[in-house]
């Protein structure tokens, strides 16, 4: 009778570890999101701040284009406004209007040799790859997670504890966004 005792308790204590260990799996894994969406924001507000220095630099020379700053302004703003899916829709809403600003530069050759104009767009290149790197770190942690949350026997904890599926950052390729700019 001891020994069935013995094998109980130490059936009970594996169980009370093995919740434990995919518990705490599934907050590191949750904080890795968190962190790399962090990420994401920081490269977001870097791009948020070279904006309007790009859209001052272009308005002297484009004075016909009043729309296009208008749209860059509109998903600037957007960016710091809502939670993650607002700042989802408003990063691709941005990205699609910067080509955009970039498409109709090209009719401006003043600006294209502009000094002040070349920095400014090669770091909002260098931000871009920085966010698309970003997003692919995310992406890899969202997926990690997601799995986690959806395996069994995990999604039992998971589910007993409220952790949600997190949403990938992803482009709409049926969007303006996911649109290849049309240069006239």
């Amino acid at each position: 009778m001891l020994n069935i005792a013995w094998i109980i308790i130490g059936v009970v204590i594996l169980v009370v570890l093995w919740l434990i260990a995919a518990y705490n799996g599934l907050v590191r894994r949750r904080n890795q999101v968190d962190e790399a969406w962090a990420d994401i924001e920081v490269q977001l507000k870097r791009r948020y701040d070279l904006v309007p220095n790009l859209v001052e630099t272009v308005k002297g020379y484009m004075t016909h284009e009043r729309d296009v700053f208008e749209k860059v302004t509109e998903a600037r703003a957007g960016l710091v406004r809502g939670g993650a899916e607002d700042k989802l829709r408003a990063n691709n809403a941005l990205e699609s209007t910067l080509k955009t600003l970039f498409a109709v530069a090209e009719n401006y050759p003043d600006l294209k040799a502009n000094a002040n104009f070349l920095e400014l767009q090669r770091e909002l290149t260098d931000t871009e790859d920085k966010i698309q790197a970003a997003r692919r770190f995310y992406n890899g942690n969202v997926r990690d997670y997601n799995t986690a949350i959806e395996s069994f026997p995990v999604n039992i904890i998971a589910g007993s504890f409220g952790f949600a599926e997190k949403e990938l950052f992803d482009i709409d390729e049926k969007g303006p966004e996911g649109q290849p700019v049309s240069v006239k």
